[in-house]
């Protein structure tokens, strides 16, 4: 029983700190990235699709993302959901092909996207937290069921803390990473 509910509670951990990462993918910073494109939706066919799923997206050169829609006739329907997307960026269409310019950021946005990245860094912190707090109340109740003894709970508890701190570390250094790379100029 204690070690289904370390293992769950890894895995739990594991998720909050893939879902911080895949937040901060969609952060813009002063460098192309395909993920800046991941929350794009386009309306093509009928009905609404993600970006990745009607063209081909890459990076030539450090600023440009290149968008190359697979099919001729929707060229216009992915500029105007990359207009409509909260990105800031302006798609310049030529042909088939769709490039997307990465500005310089100033200053201020690099703090303000700072602030925001921390903030993030926080709530995936608490996320743990709460998962390590599910953890303990878990292993006290089946102490008190009688199910496991109160040695195995205390020495279950030690380790859903090392768990704790190993990926309240890992996100301490994601998020140390985020702020070199938004920070650079």
């Amino acid at each position: 029983m204690i070690e289904k509910i370390l293992e769950e509670t890894g895995e739990r951990m594991e998720k909050s700190l893939g879902a911080f990462r895949r937040d901060l993918a969609g952060i813009r910073t002063g460098r192309a990235s395909t993920a800046l494109l991941d929350s794009v939706r386009v309306d093509a066919y009928g009905q609404t699709m993600p970006l990745n799923q009607v063209a081909s997206v890459s990076v030539p050169e450090s600023r440009v993302i290149l968008v190359q829609p697979w099919d001729r006739t929707i060229v216009s329907d992915v500029e105007k959901a990359i207009h409509k997307s909260d990105l800031g960026l302006v798609p310049n269409t030529d042909g088939n092909v769709i490039r997307l310019v990465i500005p310089q950021l100033t200053e201020e946005r690099r703090h303000d996207l700072v602030k925001i990245v921390r903030k993030q860094a926080e709530e995936a912190r608490v996320s743990v937290r709460n998962i390590r707090r599910d953890a303990n109340d878990s292993l006290k109740k089946a102490q008190k069921d009688g199910t496991i003894s109160e040695d195995d709970s205390h020495k279950a508890m030690d380790e859903v803390q090392e768990l704790t701190d190993k990926y309240v570390e890992e996100t301490d250094k994601t998020l140390k990473s985020k702020e070199d790379e938004i920070m650079e100029v």
